[in-house]
């Protein structure tokens, strides 16, 4: 398969996650979905950063980019809700296990921080059938520098308090 057809089918897949997991910057704040709750190990579960509010507005917005993509590309109408649930689910995941090894809420931890969320998508859109080894491949690669510019465009816009 030709790269930038790969690029671009990569970009199509994986851009109702990339959304719902930009939302929560600009919708965050309000009650964390750990409720303020610590961990059996005395750390919190999430932390601060991970809100309800952020997480279904970003679900809601990530829904509705899967509905549409799910009409013009064809996509199965159920990608519309996995994809972006995935990315949220796997962008807790990352945030639990950040509080496990003690980075608190906004510090980075390279590598996990960049393809959490892209994780949490392909692995919740595995029933579907829909992505492929090199898609998911492609994914993985182009999406670490789209996340650091991204976030980036974020800090310098003061939408987020960390450049990463």
């Amino acid at each position: 398969m030709d790269i930038a057809i790969l690029i671009v089918e990569a970009l199509k897949f994986i851009f109702p996650a990339y959304c719902a997991n930009a939302v929560p910057v600009i919708s965050g704040g309000g009650r964390p979905m750990d409720f303020g709750k610590n961990f059996f190990d005395g750390k919190p579960v999430f932390g601060k950063n991970k809100t309800f509010r952020g997480f279904f507005f970003g679900l809601a917005v990530g829904i509705a980019v899967g509905l549409v993509e799910w009409v013009v590309f064809g996509y199965p109408f159920l990608f519309s809700v996995f994809s972006p649930l995935g990315a949220l689910s796997g962008d807790l995941a990352a945030a639990f296990l950040k509080r496990r090894l003690g980075i608190a809420p906004g510090g980075s931890l390279p590598v996990v921080d960049q393809v959490d969320f892209v994780i949490g998508a392909v692995l919740f859109s595995l029933p579907l059938a829909i992505i492929y080894w090199e898609l998911a491949v492609a994914v993985i690669v182009i999406t670490p520098p789209i996340h650091l510019l991204t976030n980036f465009l974020a800090y310098r816009l003061k939408l987020k308090e960390n450049p990463w």
